[in-house]
């Protein structure tokens, strides 16, 4: 059974760092590339950051610079490192499965003075 499952959501204030985990199972984790996505109330879903199999990354401009993915294929789980943390940041953030419509169920990030 494919399950992701993500933590590490938080309210925090603005400045503020959170890391997220997503633990995958039921997946061949080391050959999938991984992103974070990210969905606020009346907005559209944006893809946050993404980590290829080989460890090649790449992130949406407006948190380049701030948040680093990374991946531990022992551990089958990818991470989002959110450092500088603004209000815009705020939204539900799961992590997918690239290439599959594998996601989780997602982990609150709520950034507010």
């Amino acid at each position: 059974q494919v399950q992701l499952t993500e933590s590490g959501g938080d309210m925090v204030q603005p400045g503020g760092s959170l890391r997220l985990s997503c633990a995958a199972s039921g997946v061949n984790f080391g050959i999938s590339g991984m992103a974070w996505y990210r969905q606020a109330p009346g907005r559209q879903r944006e893809l946050v950051a993404a980590i290829n199999n080989g460890g090649s990354t790449n992130y949406r401009p407006s948190v380049k610079g701030r948040f680093t993915i990374s991946r531990d294929n022992a551990e089958n789980t990818v991470y989002l490192q959110m450092n500088s943390l603004k209000p815009e940041d705020t939204a539900l953030y799961y992590c997918a499965v690239i290439g599959t419509g594998l996601r989780g169920q997602g982990t609150q990030v709520t950034v507010s003075s």
